[in-house]
């Protein structure tokens, strides 16, 4: 797997990640309410969403095989472009259902990138 394709998976595995920890044994009301929290959720999907569109125009064949990467896109443009009318029930729901998936998705992607890369190493 390309290098450059290796490190934006870390970086979608890392954010996704972030998002579970900032969020981990908070309901719904506390994640409305704190607005810290919001902002790094919101600053992680961000990042999400653009590490996946970069994914898409470098290597759409891994980018492919991250399921929900049209929605992971969408999310960050409506963070990005609609700010001032967040829907945080739809991203409170990405975040327990969409996330889980991303992560898992992300991690394995970058352990089959490490067996392709140990190997070409060791071939």
């Amino acid at each position: 797997m390309r290098l450059d394709t290796m490190g934006t998976l870390l970086t979608i595995r890392d954010a996704a990640q972030y998002i579970v920890e900032d969020t981990e044994g908070i309901s719904y009301a506390a994640f409305v309410d704190d607005r810290l929290t919001r902002q790094a959720v919101e600053r992680n999907f961000i990042i999400i969403g653009e590490a996946v569109n970069r994914l898409r125009r470098h290597d759409p064949v891994v980018a492919a095989r991250i399921s929900a990467n049209p929605e992971i896109i969408g999310m960050r443009n409506v963070l990005i472009h609609i700010y001032d009318d967040i829907d945080y029930l739809r991203v409170w729901s990405t975040i327990e259902k969409s996330v889980p998936i991303l992560l898992r998705e992300a991690a394995s992607l970058l352990e089959e990138g490490e067996r392709e890369d140990e190997a070409s190493s060791s071939g």
